[in-house]
């Protein structure tokens, strides 16, 4: 469970972190190389999500958007220093509730 928790983290900052510096270089004119560390951060995350053990592609996907959306309000707070409000909280939490049943829920 560990290694999916760290997978998740790991392809979250890889995703959130590659899309936040091509914002900067294409909307706030920061250097071509945000970008280009950019588009690479956003490979790696596609290279680190084949890594997890569950065997549905659209599962694991699904599940890693209900993880982005907790760790982009995160992001906001930390790097835009954008305070989350109550029904920011409350949408990561659900979103949370969810990937939980979609990963880990009976299956028959």
């Amino acid at each position: 469970m560990l290694t999916v928790i760290f997978l998740f983290l790991f392809a979250g900052v890889a995703e959130i972190g590659g899309g936040y510096l091509i914002w900067l270089w294409l909307r706030e004119g920061k250097p071509f190389y945000f970008g280009l560390i950019g588009g690479l951060s956003l490979a790696l995350y596609g290279v680190i999500a084949t890594f997890q053990s569950f065997p549905s592609f659209g599962r694991v996907y699904a599940a890693y958007g209900g993880v982005f959306i907790v760790l982009s309000v995160l992001w906001g707070w930390g790097i835009d220093r954008k305070t989350p409000d109550f029904y920011d909280i409350l949408g990561a939490g659900i979103c949370i509730i969810g990937v939980a049943v979609m990963l880990w829920g009976p299956r028959g």
